[in-house]
């Protein structure tokens, strides 16, 4: 196993100009523009399409997109940096600004040919469209080998039936890329990638999802019935779908990470000044151990996800093999934004348990990174699969 020292060779801890830049400009849209509603917005479910063109507009849901495809053209740093500053206020649009930058068009981008670039990158970096990543389904959730959305071949045409569960962006998407089975089941050569353009005939959205958290992120049903896709939107070669899948679930659990972290210094930092403000026996609740023990805690677990996650982020950005750093990141970060948050609720006493106050928000939003893009379950079979082989 490699030790720490070896783990963080190269990596330079210090914060880029552009790193600084890229939050300062996610800090300030985040207080003006998505700070004053995400109570309203949770409460009724909303999504707020609105603010992800605005987003598009300032480069921040195409962060990593080169900068010939419309794209804002920086690395992994400053799109983790993005992620954290807009989940430190909302973790709804958290998740989905990192569902549509990793997933949706990360996957194009690592895997289109120079004409699928060209012609989606540029509508997704501006937001004419916004993505949607299908590999999950209501029985085939880890088990994406066993996945029963079938694609056959006919004529110049793939035709998709099946459906697809706990999508980002299910229904208000406006492409799709959809694995899809085109081979045996059980195969992880008989599974191919289609991209799938809103208005297809045959494509539609099922049910959204009532969610305990994360409430103004979309999660929706994508059911395809008899639906025919021309077959220069297959990515890649067809089998390959799976294996481009785990590649991009690779950036995409660096992206929880970060969003994780993001929510739990949010939480952090409300639980951090909530106590300095809340007097009990004549003095702030800061001064009681019990309290500044817990604040001791959730800094120590927030700083050490911190270095977990810059460290996959480093090693993606300079194209090095990730699969392990990532499951760390993901796994570590998630589970401390769960403690922290609970950490947070617990400092705020009763006023934690209401919603006038940020945390319980935390609280709720925290719990979905602990299961999307693989569970904390699964991040421990990856991680000691990697550790057994020696990587």
């Amino acid at each position: 196993m490699t030790n720490s020292a070896e783990s963080f060779n190269g990596f330079d801890f210090s914060v880029s100009e552009d790193q600084q830049m890229v939050g300062r400009m996610t800090r300030d849209f985040a207080e003006k523009h998505i700070k004053p509603h995400i109570m309203e917005w949770d409460e009724a479910q909303h999504f707020p399409l609105e603010i992800f063109k605005q987003l598009g507009a300032l480069g921040m849901m195409s962060v990593v997109v080169p900068t010939e495809y419309c794209g804002s053209g920086f690395g992994y740093l400053e799109y983790v940096t993005v992620i954290q500053e807009v989940a430190k206020v909302c973790g709804s649009i958290g998740l989905s600004l990192a569902a549509h930058n990793s997933l949706c068009t990360g996957h194009i981008l690592a895997f289109g040919n120079e004409d699928q670039k060209k012609k989606w990158l540029p509508k997704l970096a501006t937001v004419e469209y916004l993505g949607a990543w299908g590999l999950t389904e209501a029985n085939t959730g880890s088990d994406a080998m066993r996945m029963t959305t079938t694609a056959v071949l006919d004529g110049d045409h793939y035709v998709i039936n099946g459906a697809k569960n706990w999508i980002t962006h299910g229904k208000s998407g406006d492409i799709a890329v959809v694995m899809v089975r085109t081979g045996e089941k059980g195969d992880s050569k008989g599974i191919s990638t289609l991209v799938v353009e809103r208005g297809t005939p045959g494509f539609a959205a099922g049910k959204k999802e009532n969610k305990l958290g994360m409430r103004a992120s979309e999660t929706a049903e994508m059911i395809f019935d008899n639906c025919r896709v021309p077959k220069e939107n297959l990515l890649g070669n067809e089998g390959e779908g799976f294996k481009q899948a785990m590649k991009v679930l690779d950036g995409g659990r660096i992206s929880i990470a970060a969003l994780s972290l993001g929510i739990a210094k949010g939480a952090y930092e409300a639980a951090l000044a909530y106590s300095k403000e809340r007097h009990q026996f004549g003095q702030p609740i800061s001064n009681f151990q019990g309290i500044s023990f817990k604040l001791a805690d959730m800094a120590t677990e927030i700083e050490a996800a911190e270095m977990l996650l810059m460290q996959a982020a480093d090693l993606n950005n300079r194209h090095q093999p990730v699969t392990k750093q990532a499951a760390m990141a993901k796994y570590y970060a998630s589970e401390v934004a769960v403690k922290v948050a609970n950490d947070a609720v617990q400092i705020f006493g009763g006023y934690g348990y209401t919603k006038d106050f940020p945390v319980e928000k935390f609280y709720r939003d925290a719990k979905l990174c602990t299961i999307g893009e693989g569970t904390s379950e699964i991040q421990k079979i990856v991680i000691g699969r990697e550790a057994l082989r020696g990587n």
